[in-house]
């Protein structure tokens, strides 16, 4: 597979975590003449400013940075324009491409997106799939048009999902499959031999961004799908429910086939382990259908930790309901940042 060549002048666009390791591995097999992305945010409890990751990674690369507070902003492209870049390549920017910039390169624009496309346009690829129990995703590298990932598909290659995976350890998986891909797309480019396969817009799905009352879980819902939730919701916003009126995020659970209480109501707490064994102690609650095992959690306030740490030192007991009915709504508690 022939790789870019050097004067092939490229145009980064990217933002968060996901898009450093396409940085880096294009950095180092093209020509990057110029890196977009979005301004310093505040961030954290004291909300000081950070930088995007992708910024701090151009920082330590070498390479130079733009960070504007948008792309249609004047004097973008008139900045850009003297760079006469031949390819522009967005890994995850977080905004609509302007047309102007899609225009701009000699070869055109494209994108890398973490899923089987046309399944799962849009902002939470990852996530969605884990959440919708799907076995398997993958990386596609397409053309860039106006339209949200509807453009040519370049390269495509699948990837299973662990029973057990989470969101954050597939997305680390799938940003390293993107900047492998990314690599061998700019290379048939540069040699005049990139395919293009139209996708079937007619099977085209469609997710938002994720916020933090997606992460709610309803224990209605049968065990399989709360436990493929909170799967999907690590490393955020997080899996959570209500106890007492407090925040409880459940960070690690599992579906059970056989379990305690299954005529109980969904969000009664049916069985209680205090082993001194994380293997062996656990939680479990009734749900819609069967019940899920809790084996991790994060109490309002508090740290991670185990179920049988959690049952001993908060004194969980069968019985108990956790969900919905609490004097405080749960909106109003991760407004408030929860735990």
């Amino acid at each position: 597979m022939p790789l870019p060549t050097a004067d092939l002048r490229l145009i980064f666009t990217g933002s968060p975590e996901f898009a450093v390791p396409s940085l880096r591995a294009l950095a180092r097999t093209g020509r990057v003449v110029m890196v977009l992305t979005q301004p310093d945010r505040p961030a954290g409890r004291g909300r000081l400013l950070a930088a995007p990751p992708i910024a701090r990674a151009a920082r330590e690369l070498g390479l130079p940075l733009l960070q504007p507070a948008g792309l249609r902003r004047p004097g973008v492209i008139e900045t850009l324009r003297p760079l006469l870049p031949d390819l522009l390549v967005t890994v995850a920017y977080g905004r609509i491409i302007p047309p102007d910039l899609l225009a701009l390169p000699r070869l055109g624009a494209i994108n890398a997106h973490p899923s089987l496309l046309p399944a799962y346009r849009g902002a939470s690829p990852i996530q969605r799939a884990i959440a919708d129990g799907q076995g398997e995703t993958g990386v596609t590298i397409l053309y860039q048009t106006e339209d949200l990932d509807a453009g040519d598909i370049i390269l495509q290659e699948r990837v299973r999902i662990g029973p057990e995976e989470t969101a954050g350890e597939l997305e680390r998986r799938l940003a390293d499959l993107s900047a492998r891909l990314l690599v061998d797309a700019v290379g048939l480019i540069a040699a005049g031999r990139a395919p293009r396969r139209p996708q079937d817009h007619a099977a085209a799905s469609y997710v938002g961004k994720l916020t933090k009352e997606d992460g709610r879980i309803d224990w209605r819902r049968p065990a399989e799908e709360i436990a493929n939730l909170v799967r999907a919701m690590d490393p955020w916003p997080s899996a959570y429910t209500l106890r007492g009126g407090r925040l409880l995020k459940v960070w690690r659970a599992r579906a059970l086939v056989e379990g305690q209480g299954k005529a109980a109501k969904p969000g009664t707490v049916v069985f209680v382990s205090e082993s001194q064994s994380p293997l062996r102690g656990e939680i479990q609650v009734a749900t819609g259908r069967g019940v899920l095992q809790v084996l991790e959690v994060q109490p309002e306030g508090g740290r991670r930790m185990n179920a049988p740490e959690f049952a001993r030192g908060y004194r969980v007991r069968p019985g108990e309901r956790w969900g919905g009915g609490d004097s405080r709504d749960s909106a109003t508690l991760l407004a408030g940042g929860g735990s």
